[in-house]
């Protein structure tokens, strides 16, 4: 790591970010691509988890599977990614998932609507649904009956288990992000 990085570190980092030595070369090309994709200098939550290798190429497989080449709906995978950051505070989730929701076709209001109390309530039909089946899953771990059975007209079974696999895999994010004491890229 360079010494302007070290010195730009927060002292709750647990675990800074790597570069190319920490990473190894394959792991480094990925970060960046990520990084570049995204629009930002460093995708610190990329450099942090690609210290561990292969895990790291592991998780990177399972996560693209989950977006964005998902049987959800891309603008409906991100309001369900935006829910879960924003019932469990994690503002390195919603400063990348806003950016993402608002090129896969998710309206400013859908996007304030999302991060908020009760947006259930602004969003009718599947996506009610879906927001509702996000709030019980992080709250409880579980999805109402009612729930299910609305969510069984809108989504087919692998949409329905996506879903599920989905909200936990940003909770195990959200939670390790946290964890770790991973700085946000972009402000804060």
């Amino acid at each position: 790591m360079n010494q302007e990085m070290r010195h730009d570190m927060r002292e709750d980092v647990r675990i800074a970010p790597g570069g190319l030595r920490e990473l190894g070369l394959v792991n480094w090309a990925l970060c960046r691509a990520i990084a570049r994709a995204s629009g930002v200098r460093e995708a610190r939550l990329f450099t942090t988890l690609g210290r561990h290798g292969r895990l790291f190429r592991a998780w990177l497989l399972f996560a693209s599977f989950l977006m964005p080449n998902g049987a959800l709906p891309a603008a409906e995978t991100e309001l369900a990614i935006l829910r879960v950051a924003f019932l469990r505070g994690c503002r390195y989730e919603m400063d990348h998932h806003v950016r993402l929701g608002r090129r896969r076709g998710l309206s400013a209001g859908d996007i304030d609507a999302v991060l908020q109390d009760g947006a259930a309530d602004f969003f009718a039909g599947r996506r009610g649904a879906l927001i509702r089946a996000v709030d019980g899953l992080v709250e409880t771990r579980r999805i109402e009956p009612a729930i299910w059975s609305e969510l069984r007209t809108h989504y087919d079974e692998r949409q329905l288990i996506e879903l599920c696999l989905l909200v936990g895999h940003y909770e195990m994010l959200a939670t390790a992000i946290a964890a770790l004491g991973i700085e946000r890229d972009f402000g804060g």
